[in-house]
């Protein structure tokens, strides 16, 4: 199948389906194989960010833009800015996406305000900034999340007698891992946000066995093997059908018949 077949085919399965399909639900409904996903788009992920869909649940990540869109509509239906219970009645998220990012439910509306101003989006939700503007104006004391950064220093430089770090991450690990090890340590950092209870973690293949929420109240084991490199699975000689997921740093395996999640992208969604 050609690209654009392929992403003809995701569209009209997600508009039966009335969702955004998993690789599962393609084979199933729309005669898309797994090896022309692989082989065209590298990852599930990425052909549906190129069918201009997006998955939902547990263990997806909301995008930013997608999150301000929908708490802003909510926003223009209600003609307020919404509660915590009134967005999960209205919305089309729970509110654990914003409780990632914000420390509570009332730093949402100024932050949605900050966003929308830095993405120029005034022009098409000028109505929701003028309902954001009179709620913020009927609180006492700043509600501002973002703290002024000050000005780097002119004489900051690399200094020859001192190590030098990686990005700094601040959240679950200071700096970025460079072994197993520490993408362990990164993934128990952010396994409950990603949908995760683990169970079990041994030396032995594979490495951790987990509970996965699947839908509300419904959670099924999991087999995960943690690696730096997704591809050194297969210099480890480890069997595919040992596992059900590749919990990785960089994903680098072009062909990789498992799912995988890169913890490297998921703490750059966290930090934002």
């Amino acid at each position: 199948m050609s690209k654009e077949e392929i992403i003809a085919a995701v569209k009209a399965c997600a508009e039966r389906l009335g969702h955004a399909p998993s690789v599962m639900e393609l084979v199933k409904n729309a005669n898309v194989t797994k090896h022309d996903i692989r082989k065209t788009f590298g990852n599930h992920t990425r052909l549906l960010a190129a069918s201009g869909l997006e998955r939902q649940g547990c263990g997806y990540l909301v995008k930013m833009e997608s999150l301000f869109a929908d708490w802003a509509a909510t926003v223009r239906k209600l003609g307020k800015v919404p509660t915590m219970s009134e967005y999960e009645l209205h919305g089309r998220y729970s509110v654990r996406p914003f409780a990632r990012r914000y420390k509570s439910w009332k730093d949402v509306a100024t932050a949605m305000s900050d966003y929308a101003l830095q993405q120029r989006l005034e022009g098409e939700w000028k109505d929701v900034l003028d309902v954001v503007a009179e709620h913020c104006r009927g609180r006492t004391g700043s509600t501002r999340t973002f703290a002024r950064t000050r000005l780097r220093p002119a004489d900051a430089r690399v200094r020859q007698d001192r190590p030098v770090y990686g990005q700094p991450m601040h959240l679950p690990f200071s700096y970025a891992p460079t072994n197993e090890q520490g993408v362990l340590f990164v993934f128990g950092g952010v396994a409950e946000k990603l949908g995760f209870s683990v169970t079990r973690v041994q030396t032995g293949f594979p490495d951790v066995e987990a509970m996965r929420e699947v839908e509300a109240n419904r959670w099924q084991p999991v087999r995960i093997e943690l690696e730096y490199e997704s591809r050194n699975f297969i210099a480890h000689m480890h069997p595919v059908d040992g596992c059900e997921l590749i919990v990785c740093w960089i994903h680098n395996w072009e062909d990789c018949p498992l799912e995988v999640i890169e913890l490297r992208e998921v703490i750059q969604e966290l930090s934002k």
